[in-house]
């Protein structure tokens, strides 16, 4: 398993556009991959559950893969993050 943890600064949070954007890369790995956030946690392959958090500019969200490319899966997500999400 491999997590990490990401403050997000985009003053629209996470909306729509960098929603999808997360989603998608999710995809791409085989591993279970989790956004949590307020005590919430979703699949962040799932659009919908991703939305539903409703992740404002400031928090802080945790990203969590357990599976055979966790570690990879981490490392693409934060990229995805560092493109205009989080710090």
């Amino acid at each position: 398993m491999a997590e990490q943890t990401f403050k997000i600064t985009a003053e629209t949070g996470i909306h729509a556009r960098p929603a999808t954007q997360l989603v998608n890369k999710a995809g791409q790995y085989e591993s279970e991959v989790t956004l949590a956030y307020n005590g919430k946690s979703v699949n962040l392959k799932s659009i919908m559950g991703v939305m539903s958090l409703g992740v404002g500019q400031g928090s802080e969200v945790t990203i969590k893969a357990e599976g055979p490319d966790a570690d990879q899966a981490i490392k693409g997500l934060e990229e995805v993050m560092k493109q205009g999400l989080s710090d």
